[in-house]
């Protein structure tokens, strides 16, 4: 299993656009192959900072999601708002 924490950053008159397309994400990956959860947490210390945890049953579903048409477009819209890039950090249970 995979735990996939996915950072972006926007300005605050953007972060409930933000939200709106998080959501577009999450209905789009229920029922992906190897997805488990997710969560979204806003970062109290940044304003407009929000911390995406995702699960995985593995890489390779991840993978298949991340380069998915579907997620493409939505991060695209995401990628819009933005000041900076979208992180992305996978790990690994051990």
């Amino acid at each position: 299993m995979i735990k996939v924490l996915i950072r972006r950053k926007v300005p605050d008159d953007q972060h409930d656009a933000l939200i709106a397309l998080i959501n577009q994400l999450r209905s789009a990956i229920i029922g992906q192959t190897g997805y488990l959860s997710s969560e979204t947490l806003k970062r109290i210390d940044a304003p407009g900072e929000i911390l995406v945890i995702s699960k995985w049953q593995s890489h390779f579903y991840w993978n298949a999601w991340y380069e998915s048409d579907a997620r493409t477009r939505i991060q695209e819209k995401i990628d819009q708002l933005q000041n900076s890039q979208t992180q992305y950090e996978i790990y690994e249970y051990e």
